[in-house]
């Protein structure tokens, strides 16, 4: 549990004269009695502990009175007045304030930058409460009356923040906004801060998203927070090779979180919310205009506008910018994308004519884009080139070319790719194999089916019901029903159903073999399995015969 700081009796019990004489007479009406205890409190008289005569002002059973008395000491100069009045109730008369009377007293000590004794109160009432958002409407509501200051809103969310309440700071941003109320820079990076620190990290580019949507400039904290942020992610060197790409040498942290920011709005969809924040950014001077241009070009491409794209770029490169590595792979990937590999290959040669280097993107769409449109050997002189530049291709565009490669008959190749791969640190995955085991067994290649098979299994890369389905049906080819059988009951020790493929292979195999029953067996099991048969009528005749 967090520590709050102890509260602290801050008068004598001794009794001074006007309250004297207010004790020892009927009790006059409210304002006469705010206004007598509002005066002493102003002459510096130590308040009266209660005795049986005090008790007549009942307090704690007229705890309505308390924020009248409070209001009438709301100006700067009473404050210390109005913190003494509240503990002095508290003390004496066993009053649990009410979280309005915490707000109003807050609200007096923010005015008169009384920091420490208004944060002890907030955080004192939050806990209390175990509701920041719900302190905050109280906040609200009393705003006005108390004559406060935005301020206090600042307290609000740096004390949520420093007690972890996280989701009740982010939330209070965003309701402080609506209402029109800025935070400070201190209070964004005090709680971007902590939600670095916590289970929540994730939410740190929200925030920085909300300041700069917000208008507030960060300092030199807010960006060495941020790379923590990236560094903590694994994608500050990705962001600092981004930009280096663009500009031609290294940035500073605000280009480099600007960028990561801008990019991350554009690559989640979210364009012109971006582009308004990149405006903002140009004219702020923290991102430079040629990665802002590059960050449009990507914009308009990620929209699916590849015409927008190139009249930005045109502009771009007459405004005397000089073309990039960035926005060159971004066209390589638009004309890919749309099947127009020839287009691509051109801006490929292009690009290297004018001295830009190609980078492990700029492959992977080309190698993705010569896949899909059956150019094989492109595909493969583009992975080699890529491999010559010291570079690994993506599991994406590998797997792709391995697929349309083990579907032409062209397995072995791209094994053997694989095996030069692996060597350079790539790191396959379960569809790698797959393609490759289906590849071997439609060549009727056991060998490597299986050796495949042994590799994912010392790889710890679990095989799918594809991948068992093309060993079955290899060993059901070869005639080992054995070994078949053997597969598929490991397929099913692992909780993998087998689908009718697998079945049907068995099925004929052991029909072949002459063994009738077990292939009933099987026929039977695959349509309790909810399987059509595509052999039912083999069946029956073979039944008959």
């Amino acid at each position: 549990m967090i520590g709050l700081p102890r509260l602290r009796p801050l008068f004598s019990p001794s009794i001074s004269a006007a309250a004297l004489r207010l004790i020892h007479t009927a009790l006059p009406p409210e304002p006469e009695i705010i206004a007598s205890i509002c005066g002493s409190l102003r002459k510096g008289s130590n308040f009266p502990t209660p005795t049986k005569q005090f008790t007549n002002l009942n307090l704690n059973k007229n705890t309505q009175i308390i924020p009248k008395i409070l209001l009438q000491l709301k100006q700067p100069h009473d404050a210390h007045c109005a913190l003494k009045f509240f503990h002095w109730a508290a003390l004496n008369f066993e009053i649990q304030h009410s979280p309005f009377d915490y707000c109003v007293t807050i609200h007096i000590l923010a005015h008169a930058k009384l920091v420490k004794d208004a944060q002890a109160l907030l955080e004192s009432v939050i806990v209390k409460t175990s509701s920041g958002i719900m302190v905050l409407d109280l906040l609200f509501d009393s705003y006005e009356i108390c004559e406060s200051t935005p301020f206090v809103f600042d307290l609000f969310v740096q004390s949520c923040a420093k007690l972890k309440m996280i989701d009740d700071a982010v939330s209070a941003c965003e309701l402080l906004d609506k209402k029109g109320f800025n935070l400070s820079v201190i209070s964004y990076n005090t709680l971007i801060n902590v939600v670095l620190k916590s289970d929540s990290a994730g939410l740190v580019w929200k925030v920085y998203e909300g300041m700069m949507e917000r208008r507030i400039c960060p300092n030199e904290f807010t960006m060495k927070v941020m790379v923590s942020g990236l560094c903590k992610e694994g994608r500050l060197g990705r962001f600092v090779d981004v930009v280096k790409r663009i500009h031609g040498k290294k940035c500073s942290a605000v280009v480099v979180v600007n960028a990561c920011l801008i990019y991350g709005m554009i690559d989640e969809g979210r364009i012109e919310e971006g582009l308004g924040i990149l405006k903002w950014l140009l004219q702020k001077n923290m991102i430079l205009d040629t990665v802002a241009y590059s960050l449009i070009v990507l914009a308009r491409v990620k929209s699916g506008d590849l015409a927008s794209a190139l009249r930005v770029y045109g502009e771009m490169t007459r405004r005397g910018f000089s073309a990039n590595p960035f926005v060159h792979t971004l066209f390589i990937g638009a004309y890919c994308d749309e099947g127009k590999v020839e287009e691509a290959i051109e801006l490929f040669c292009e690009m290297e004519n004018v001295g830009l280097k190609p980078y492990d993107e700029t492959f992977n769409h080309l190698i993705l884009g010569c896949s899909r449109a059956g150019r094989l050997e492109d595909s493969l002189k583009f992975c080699e080139s890529m491999i010559d530049a010291g570079l690994v291709s993506s599991c994406a565009a590998f797997n792709e070319l391995v697929h349309q490669m083990s579907d032409n008959g062209f397995t072995k190749r791209a094994d053997e790719m694989l095996t030069s791969l692996l060597e350079k640190g790539f790191l396959p995955n379960e569809l790698t194999y797959t393609h490759l085991i289906a590849g071997y067994q439609k060549e009727g290649n056991l060998e490597g089916v299986l050796k495949l098979y042994y590799e994912m299994e010392y790889k710890s890369l679990p095989p799918s019901t594809s991948v068992f389905a093309s060993i079955i049906a290899a060993l059901c080819h070869c005639g080992d029903l054995k070994e078949a059988e053997k597969y598929f009951k490991a397929m099913k020790d692992k909780s993998l159903d087998p689908c009718s493929y697998t079945y049907e292979n068995l099925i004929n195999a052991h029909i072949e073999k002459g063994s009738k029953v077990r292939g009933d067996q099987l026929y039977h099991e695959m349509l309790d399995s909810g399987h059509t048969a595509s052999i039912e009528t083999h069946l029956r005749d073979v039944a008959k015969s």
